[in-house]
């Protein structure tokens, strides 16, 4: 509906036509200093802000406070065990996690019998009918048991054979070595990529991530390396590359049975991952769901002061040298204040994303000194034996002969690895009250962590005023910073103010004017406001972005929705500011994916009065687009604390109006404001212009 036809259709709330700016994509003219003041002509421009610049600023400030906390040795020896608790949980296996556990069961499938070593072909399951094909590699002729090498693999198809010439020689140096595939890339293959190539963006509102099934899979091999005859668990291991030199740092950080560990080529800062865009280039099981706001050197500050060697290329694409550099002298603060400077290194080799005789060879002396206790020099200790003819097939490392056991849970582990809680029990005002405090404590922590700590001021601005049939005027506020978002406000040319107002969300790519008609529709006597939320209208960004501001929204803490409910929050409280607005008397309208954003700012405002929601998503545990376009309402760990009508059911008393297609997700809610009554009341209409206000 454009400005013209608008003008002659009159506008329902407050019974008058307005003039409109349609989507709101006007210029910044004639600001007009707040408080009632006469307009005042300004130079002054605020720019809106770029969603780029804000997640490489806000990743900039992650890892600059990076091991912050650590001033002193002994005051990060204190929190390492809550630290540790936060990882398993941002890993996503908070739940499973116990000290106190069964070694995993082991079927040996098969047995290869070579010169110096024999070959166990193996599989274990790290959780039940979760199977992980892996390869065991044992030196002949042990005098005693041998410290162990876990290989964690990189992503590489036929992983135990390609990566087996490592394997190999570990034992020819006298470790026991297993070498674990992936649940992307073993024999019964899984989804690695759920958010980087399947569309399954909901993985960040359950709190699962591929990251953690492979840290929890590693936990379970040492697992499994601890109960074997051969091996001495006092002399544990861990070193892999790319995807799997990512995971050697989570499996040590978590597990403190890991005496030494080299990841290779899977070291980087989160800003360079953000700002240098290498996070387009890596897979989803390269981060974890920060809901504290981690960096990497966090991560290996729970390893300090274990031996740690950090293997990097100097031109590595998707792993920046400054980046490592970074991590390295991060985590080198740390060590000294440990007074263990010398069990930290990093070793820059020269090239692309690979190994190198350097790294390799670096890699076997440091586990050599530190498991074995003997020094060994790189130069003198021996590479690896990649000749073709020195390999065995793949063939002849296959685990699953004749195909995978039954009920193999690999393929769908990310699907009934974390469920969502179940619906409250409610029976009174009472209950609903101690139930809602429960969950906005666990959102405020876990889904909503990166909302400002001291927001900038409002600076709220008339920018400009309108007079023709009805009036209003357009306003600005900052909502964070680098944020300037707008809103317009329509009201009667006669009657009092303040008014009650409905806040109308604007929703994304929506055509000209929508917002404005489905505003006209409501018939309730208020002024009204429609709303922009960052990335719509003048702070919009094209929807081939979506995909990168997702992943990366996510790997700083937040999600697009998030920053909205921040917004929609900062919204409200400019608009109670607002002289034409009744601050007691304020309400929030949002249709489809905007719905979950109205849900979730109406429960941390609790103030709002009535909440109307046209065509309300039935869930957020659902997948999305492959190419990160179209509705994006997942937010962090959401699904493990509550889901949309569970919100909607906890904000009773405000009233409740449900319209167009409502799943049936929906009834729980409404039961709920039955149950309850007065003064709640949930509505359920065709339209919401047959929607009449109590």
């Amino acid at each position: 509906m454009n400005r013209r036809k608008f003008l002659g259709t009159g506008f329902k709330i407050g019974g008058f036509n307005a003039l409109a700016g349609g989507s709101l994509n006007g210029l910044l003219t004639v600001p007009a200093i707040f408080a009632g003041a006469t307009p005042q002509v300004s130079s002054r421009l605020v720019p809106s802000g770029n969603i780029r610049d804000y997640l490489s600023r806000e990743a900039k400030a992650i890892t600059d406070h990076a091991l912050a906390e650590a001033k002193s040795a002994e005051t990060w020896r204190r929190l390492v065990p809550e630290k540790r608790r936060q990882l398993l949980e941002m890993m996503g296996v908070d739940d499973w996690w116990t000290e106190q556990r069964e070694p995993p069961p082991v079927t040996v499938t098969g047995i290869v019998v070579r010169d110096s070593y024999t070959i166990e072909k193996l599989y274990y399951e790290s959780l039940p009918k979760l199977f992980v094909t892996a390869n065991l590699y044992i030196p002949k002729n042990l005098k005693g048991r041998a410290p162990a090498v876990l290989y964690v693999c990189g992503h590489s198809s036929n992983q135990k054979a390609h990566y087996q010439a490592h394997a190999r020689r570990f034992a020819e140096l006298g470790f026991v070595c297993l070498i674990a595939e992936t649940v992307q890339l073993g024999e019964v293959q899984g989804f690695h990529h759920g958010c980087y190539r399947e569309g399954w963006w909901h993985w960040y509102s359950r709190g699962y991530t591929s990251a953690g099934i492979e840290m929890l899979n590693g936990i379970r091999a040492l697992d499994l390396l601890s109960q074997r005859r051969e091996v001495d668990a006092a002399k544990l291991g861990v070193t892999g590359i790319s995807g799997g030199g990512a995971v050697s740092w989570w499996i040590a950080a978590a597990d403190e049975r890991v005496k030494v560990v080299a990841p290779v080529c899977g070291t980087s800062t989160l800003y360079s991952y953000v700002q240098d865009r290498t996070i387009d280039d890596q897979c989803d099981c390269i981060w974890w769901n920060n809901t504290y706001r981690w960096d990497l050197a966090d991560i290996g500050g729970l390893i300090a002061p274990r031996p740690l060697l950090i293997g990097s290329s100097d031109h590595d694409g998707i792993f920046t040298i400054e980046s490592i550099r970074k991590v390295h002298s991060q985590l080198n603060g740390l060590y000294r204040k440990m007074g263990a400077e010398k069990k930290l290194l990093l070793i820059e080799t020269p090239g692309g994303h690979s190994y190198h005789p350097l790294s390799r060879t670096g890699i076997f002396s440091w586990f050599i000194k530190h498991l074995m206790g003997r020094e060994i020099a790189p130069g003198q200790v021996g590479d690896i034996d990649d000749r073709p003819e020195k390999q065995e097939s793949i063939e002849t490392l296959r685990v699953f002969v004749n195909g995978s056991p039954r009920g193999n849970r690999t393929p769908t582990i990310q699907d009934d690895l974390l469920s969502p809680p179940p619906l409250p029990q409610i029976s009174d005002a009472s209950s609903l009250a101690r139930d809602r405090e429960h969950v906005l404590t666990q959102l405020k922590q876990k889904t909503f962590g990166a909302f400002p700590v001291t927001p900038p001021p409002l600076d709220l601005q008339i920018e400009y005023e309108f007079e023709e049939n009805g009036v209003g005027h357009r306003f600005a506020f900052t909502s964070e910073e680098g944020w300037r978002l707008h809103g317009m406000l329509f009201r009667r040319k006669t009657g009092t103010t303040p008014a009650p107002t409905i806040i109308s969300l604007v929703s994304p790519s929506e055509n000209r004017g929508d917002s404005l008609s489905f505003l006209s529709h409501i018939n309730a006597p208020w002024s009204g406001i429609i709303f922009e939320p960052r990335g719509i209208g003048d702070t919009a960004w094209g929807e081939d972005l979506n995909w990168h501001i997702r992943r990366a929204a996510a790997w700083t803490g937040r999600t697009i929705a998030s920053m909205r409910v921040w917004d929609t929050l900062r919204a409200l409280q400019a608009a109670r500011q607002l002289p034409q607005v009744d601050a007691h008397h304020v309400s929030l309208a949002a249709r489809g994916e905007m719905c979950a954003v109205a849900l979730y700012a109406a429960l941390l405002d609790g103030n709002v009065r009535t909440l109307i929601l046209e065509d309300p998503p039935a869930t957020q545990n659902v997948a999305g687009q492959k190419d990160g376009r179209g509705q994006a309402f997942e937010m962090l760990n959401c699904l493990r604390i509550t889901d949309l009508p569970q919100v909607a059911g906890l904000l009773w008393p405000t009233e409740l109006v449900l319209a167009g297609k409502v799943s049936p997700t929906f009834d729980w809610a409404e039961i709920l404001y039955r149950q309850l009554g007065h003064p709640g009341r949930a509505t359920r209409v065709q339209d919401v212009g047959s929607w009449k206000p109590a």
